[in-house]
């Protein structure tokens, strides 16, 4: 930016960076808290000068950008994802934007990153199956934005798992709507109780990185409103969050960021959202259509091939080919979700030191909670886990486990204390490098078991193998990096790992699998190995919550939020439409997937809806304990709000643990997606030989066909079967059938 420029802006902040809240008095209306969000909003959009306007609607990158020599502000927080300027005599604070899927992220490029908490995955967040979970760990990591300075996350990921090889699965909650839209909604709820804004993306369909900025998703209406649509909507609901983040994609033709179906007809006139529009860096393509068709604010520039909304739009106002009561609700959108998150009241300060004084030991109990909840365990013949006392000798081979725990690339890449485990691995540019956590699983079970521990990095195939034929039991780590800008070209472990542990538990078939991966995988060596335990992206406490479940410290309690294949041929395109090789820009008209192959069959709907039998169904999980579901009664909801579920949880086992009781419901007239659909779980923490109840709600729209011609949910009148199981591939441990009233709902399902 000119030198004249950022002068002007910076004499405009004296004010604003003394972090002090503004008064309000008659001259400034829009500062009485006492005051509506959108009352203020009004207010403030009405005293601002165009110059203003524009200003506010038009974000920067906060990091050097050498490609298109781009100077960062140096108002903005040091190599962080985005800064807005603030109106110092407004009393407006500036916007400072920070990646935050699971912590406060780094941008690649910084040679000091701030070294922050990172959660598990959010796709373990998912697996844990718990909201409190998921609302405590998103507190966590808005509490240590707020402490870093910034008062806007782009967190919130919620793009279903179309395909279980898209490269930002680990980013997201799993393929159903409700599960995804519950869980990354409580995250959000939790991260702006912080008094900040936080972000629900990618607004839409944003389900493959490959040929990510231009791909086109064909997508029906219907089936995009029962799937993709329907997890925004959900989270939306549950988060209330104060900005919506569109997609780099097409669909049905135009850009997520300038498509108006999505942005104006469905958020904002059928969902009502009040909120605004960010795109994602490098998503906008255009001035007057982004902006008449639903943006409401660039983030990112020098991403994008134009400052599209600063001087282009100023001009597009003058000239009335964006009329300024479209800027008007651009500006109020944006503030308002500022007043709604208390940014004013509670601004942000720059930190004065590089911990910002954050209670890391606190905050560790709370990622290592969520992790612990998370890990699944898949198998476990002949009760090898937990460890026996009684093993004297145990070989650990593999995944670095000897240091840390694998963490997710691309722009939400946490750094942790004292930087990575494992220095300069993958690639030295983004969405690398890879980082290891410093959690050790080896380190942190020598401080569990008395047994004598050995570790062998399993590049010499034929060492691992003797290593494992001498020892009492095995524990191979198996890992997948994943990152964004890229996809996983099969759902094989990567370099060879698939032969080594085939090799390891030929040897010694008391061989555990512990998997660290981005999503599914398949496991051609399943039938030979003891255990298998899906610990994912586990976070900055990884290693202790993987030693204590192998221990038995902790029972484990999670459940698949997403189906494993047994191979690609199962999947609805087993190969993914595109071409990673050939860039983005060279293939625009070329680039097409039809997502109405599946509709909003995705997952284990379209298992169920095609026969196919999965490796590991969604919703699976085993425990050291054993529970009995049962009682099962079901009835409709008052005022036709769905129906009523209760249910009862015996822990038939000798060990406490936590089930999660699971209720699926059909339609006995047929019609669905799909044989059946999730209408709701409950998580009970049931000791030895105790009981626990449950009551689920499920939600009306979970029951109806989506119209589009009228813009209704359509609930048919007939029995309605519902099920309550331990995952979607188990027997049902009960089915009740309820009877129901053509009912006819409107498009937010009342």
């Amino acid at each position: 930016m000119k030198k004249r420029l950022w002068l002007s802006l910076a004499l405009a902040y004296p004010m604003m960076l003394t972090g002090a809240a503004h008064a309000a008095d008659a001259n400034q209306p829009w500062l009485d808290a006492a005051q509506s969000p959108d009352a203020r909003a009004e207010q403030l959009v009405k005293a601002m000068t165009l110059d203003e306007k524009i200003q506010t609607v038009f974000a920067y990158f906060s990091t050097e950008f050498a490609p298109k020599k781009f100077e960062a502000p140096k108002e903005g927080r040091p190599d962080s994802a985005g800064y807005v300027p603030g109106i110092a005599r407004l009393g407006l604070p500036p916007q400072w934007q920070t990646d935050a899927g699971v912590g406060v992220a780094t941008q690649a490029v910084s040679k000091k990153p701030y070294e922050r908490t990172s959660l598990p995955a959010g796709l373990a967040t998912a697996a844990t199956w718990n909201p409190k979970l998921a609302f405590a760990g998103g507190a966590m990591i808005g509490s240590e934005a707020r402490s870093t300075g910034f008062n806007v996350q782009l967190a919130g990921g919620v793009n279903l798992m179309r395909d279980p090889r898209n490269g930002r699965n680990f980013e997201y909650g799993g393929e159903d709507p409700l599960l995804a839209g519950v869980i990354v909604g409580e995250q959000i709820r939790g991260m702006q109780s912080n008094h900040i804004i936080s972000t629900v993306k990618h607004y839409a369909f944003n389900d493959q990185e490959t040929n990510r900025n231009h791909v086109n998703v064909h997508i029906d209406d219907k089936a995009g409103r029962m799937s993709d649509l329907l997890a925004f909507q959900f989270a939306i609901e549950r988060g209330q969050p104060g900005s919506v983040m569109c997609a780099y994609n097409r669909v049905n033709g135009d850009y997520a960021c300038e498509n108006d179906y999505l942005l104006n007809q469905v958020l904002k006139q059928d969902w009502k959202y009040p909120g605004y529009v960010m795109s994602d860096w490098g998503a906008t393509h255009s001035t007057i259509p982004a902006a008449n068709r639903g943006l409401d604010q660039q983030s990112g520039h020098p991403f994008d091939k134009s400052d599209y909304f600063n001087g282009a739009l100023k001009e597009a106002v003058t000239n009335r080919h964006v009329p300024m009561a479209r800027l008007d609700d651009m500006v109020k959108r944006i503030t308002r979700a500022m007043f709604a998150n208390g940014l004013v009241e509670h601004p942000v300060t720059t930190p004065t030191s590089a911990d910002a004084g954050i209670d890391f030991a606190a905050h560790a109990k709370v990622t290592q909670a969520d992790a612990e909840e998370a890990i699944v365990l898949l198998k476990n013949h002949d009760n090898l886990l937990p460890l026996s006392s009684g093993v004297r000798s145990i070989a650990i081979i593999g995944g670095h486990a000897d240091v840390g725990v694998l963490s997710g690339g691309g722009s939400a890449q946490v750094y942790p204390i004292g930087g990575s485990a494992v220095p300069n691995e993958g690639p030295t540019h983004f969405p690398g490098p890879i980082v290891y956590h410093r959690s050790s699983p080896m380190g942190e079970l020598a401080k569990l078991t008395k047994a004598k521990i050995t570790y062998n990095d399993g590049k010499d195939v034929a060492a691992a193998a003797k290593l494992a034929a001498g020892s009492d039991v095995v524990i191979v780590f198996g890992t997948q990096w994943l990152a964004e800008s890229f996809d996983a070209e099969d759902l094989n472990l990567p370099n060879k790992q698939d032969a080594l542990i085939d090799a390891v538990a030929k040897a010694n078939s008391k061989t555990v699998v512990v998997l660290q991966t981005g999503g599914p995988v398949v496991m051609p060596w399943l039938n030979k190995v003891g255990a298998v335990l899906e610990a994912w992206y586990p976070g900055t406490s990884g290693g202790a919550a993987i030693a204590r479940v192998l221990t038995g410290e902790v029972n484990p309690s999670g459940h698949l939020p997403a189906t494993f294949p047994a191979s690609v041929a199962q999947l609805p395109r087993p190969t993914i439409d595109g071409d990673s090789k050939t860039k983005d820009e060279n293939i625009i008209e070329k680039v097409q997937t039809d997502y109405n192959i599946e509709g909003a069959a995705i997952g284990y709907k379209w298992f169920d809806l095609k026969n196919h039998k999965p490796l590991f169904p969604f919703g699976y999980g085993l425990s050291y304990t054993s529970f009995a579901l049962g009682d099962l009664s079901a009835k409709p909801a008052e005022g036709g709000k769905g129906i009523e579920v209760s249910f009862s949880v015996r822990n038939t086992g000798k060990r406490d643990g936590k089930a999660v009781g699971q209720v699926y419901v059909s339609s006995a007239a047929g019609g669905w997606e799909a044989p059946k659909r999730l209408g709701g779980w409950d998580k009970l923490d049931v000791k030895a030989g105790a009981s626990g109840k449950a009551t689920v709600q499920i939600d009306p729209r979970l029951l109806g066909v989506y119209d589009s011609a009228s813009k209704t949910w359509k609930i048919a009148a007939g029995e309605y079967i519902v099920t309550l199981a331990e995952s979607a591939g188990a027997k049902p441990a009960a089915t009740v059938k309820v009877k129901l009233d053509a009912r006819t709902l409107d498009v937010n399902g009342r």
